[in-house]
């Protein structure tokens, strides 16, 4: 399996950091998550005990930090049962295919995203004219090229269940990529949103070092379908989640996190939407 791997043609070291990077925080007793500079990695799982789930992969670099925040939580040596993805952008992704190498274990994705992690696809080019700050004008410095997982990479399961864990589901929350998903727990009204929606300005530089907590619609630069970004964002309002843990920035609870995605879906077009950009068009909804 190792043999038909390979890490993107244009992977390289994004220098770009946060307050938080490098600190993680327990959400509840089986959830974790983990700043990679400015992304978060999740992992779902009872600490030293059981079967557990990673989350997402970091950016280029990231699978030795990855694996020694797993050891801490999990116990030396151990590893996940699965690997699952919200999507395949570079910054969710960096790590993994020295993760899949180290770990052997499968890797699950939305359909769609599989060309993005098979070597078929590139995402299309990062948008720098897009509005918004520094994070946005640098883009076109961000890997866009596939990685190759080989046979390691599965379809998430079509009746929206998650392989292993069986109290979540799945939800396709396109818009920011085609096959982003996002991840729900019911009992608990617990939310993995991904990129659909982040809890911090992710074009603005100063925000993002600081980690400035605000609900935001998905990163600008790299969302190339306004439409199906703001159904997304309305799909996972009503599911009235109490807990989430976003792709970017802190997790957020309670009234907060309420009274945030409320607003951000009446003002989608005014919060989320850049005024203009490569990737915007008309935007009666």
């Amino acid at each position: 399996m190792d043999n038909e791997m390979h890490e993107s043609e244009d992977s390289k070291f994004i220098p770009m950091t946060s307050i938080t990077s490098q600190m993680g925080e327990e959400v509840i007793n089986d959830i974790f998550y983990y700043t990679d500079q400015i992304v978060n990695v999740s992992f779902i799982g009872y600490p030293k005990e059981g079967e557990w789930f990673l989350i997402d992969a970091g950016l280029p670099y990231a699978a030795e930090e990855i694996m020694s925040v797993a050891a801490e939580r999990f116990g030396e040596g151990s590893k996940p049962k699965a690997i699952i993805l919200t999507h395949a952008h570079f910054d969710h992704v960096g790590g993994l295919v020295e993760l899949v190498k180290a770990w052997d274990v499968p890797v699950y994705a939305h359909e769609l995203e599989l060309p993005y992690l098979t070597g078929e696809k590139s995402y299309p080019e990062p948008d720098e004219t897009v509005e918004g700050g520094l994070l946005a004008k640098i883009s076109p410095i961000y890997p866009t090229e596939p990685i190759d997982l080989g046979e390691a990479v599965k379809a998430l399961p079509e009746d929206q269940s998650v392989p292993g864990l069986d109290d979540w589901k799945w939800i396709h929350t396109p818009g920011h990529s085609p096959g982003h998903v996002s991840f729900f727990r019911e009992k608990d009204a617990m939310l993995l949103s991904g990129d659909a929606f982040i809890t911090v300005k992710q074009d603005s530089f100063a925000k993002v070092f600081m980690q400035t907590a605000e609900i935001n619609g998905p990163p600008r630069y790299l969302t190339t379908d306004w439409h199906a970004a703001w159904d997304s964002v309305k799909k996972l309002a009503a599911l009235r989640p109490k807990t989430a843990v976003t792709g970017h920035g802190i997790m957020m609870e309670g009234e907060e996190l309420e009274k945030g995605l409320t607003k951000l879906v009446e003002d989608f077009e005014k919060i989320a939407i850049p005024d203009y950009g490569r990737y915007v068009d008309g935007r009666e909804h």
